[in-house]
């Protein structure tokens, strides 16, 4: 059998240590903004985040992402659709608000010699040129941002007219959108604060984009979540998901008592094992917005 020559992955400079991402000037910001940003710079996210890279993947697909094509990642966490696109061999930049996520994205990219340039960047105010991207991605980030229109408006203006945005989002009626009312019972959210949850459903979709989309396109999907049991599901959100972190912080002893039975509650309720594991699909809005 013939060997097949391979033509050597083009390499570009990777986001280096901590002090090359430096932090956003958090001045200019709102009180809610502030607030959303030390939520998730709580905890670590990336404990939780690589658990989903499926998503990433499935996206990735659902955009049709070619190589070479320039692609960006907005609120890209620790990098699940940038290594996803990087793997398609596009130009990938990913951009977040948190300089710690960026890192642990970076060190994955690193770890499987993939190039992507990391941005230190707010999906409210993004700091490329209008038209700069052929797609734009968001993996359950783009969907927490403070001023929803604002952050709809930026995918809009960064990508070229007939580029996409692909977007994952969970749904208002799925496991994540009855976790997220759950622990605003107890630790109800700022208040103005637009519901994250929206972004889930086809008709805020079309208000947010709509006017500037020649097409938009959707299906409901299930990200199944596998942990030991619903006692370690709970432990690990606790510890390192930014919004059940910080409001187990903000409770007293009773008060975190109640939000952990709570918790547990609903996981016993939706989990489908019946081994002592946990085994739970979360369902997720995944769309694809056709810029005009």
């Amino acid at each position: 059998m013939n060997a097949i020559a391979r033509p050597p992955i083009a390499q570009t400079p990777i986001a280096q240590p901590p002090a090359e991402l430096p932090s956003l000037d958090q001045n200019a910001w709102s009180p809610l903004k502030q607030r959303q940003q030390a939520t998730w710079a709580s905890g670590d996210y990336a404990v939780i985040g690589v658990t989903l890279q499926i998503v990433g993947e499935r996206l990735a697909e659902a955009a049709d992402i070619r190589a070479g094509e320039r692609v960006l990642d907005v609120a890209a966490g620790n990098g699940n659709a940038t290594l996803a696109a990087a793997r398609r061999f596009a130009r990938v930049t990913a951009a977040d608000y948190v300089p710690q996520l960026l890192e642990r994205g970076a060190a994955r990219a690193r770890a499987e010699g993939l190039a992507v340039e990391f941005r230190v960047a707010d999906a409210e105010a993004l700091p490329f040129a209008d038209a700069s991207f052929d797609v734009a991605l968001s993996s359950f980030g783009v969907m927490f941002a403070a001023d929803p229109r604002a952050a709809a408006g930026e995918l809009l203006r960064v990508v070229r007219p007939g580029g996409r945005i692909a977007l994952a989002c969970w749904t208002p009626a799925g496991f994540i959108g009855e976790l997220l009312r759950i622990v605003a019972e107890l630790v109800p959210p700022p208040a103005g604060a637009a519901s994250p949850l929206a972004w889930g459903t086809e008709s805020r979709l079309v208000e947010l984009f709509g006017p500037a989309a020649a097409d938009i396109r959707s299906q409901r999907r299930e990200f199944v979540f596998r942990y030991r049991s619903p006692e370690h599901w709970l432990q690990v959100f606790r510890d390192f998901y930014g919004p059940t972190h910080k409001a187990f912080a903000a409770l007293d002893e009773a008060g975190g008592g109640r939000l952990a039975d709570n918790i547990l509650a609903l996981l016993q309720r939706r989990n489908r094992a019946a081994d002592g594991t946990l085994v739970l699909p979360g369902e997720y809005l995944e769309a694809v917005i056709a810029r005009a």
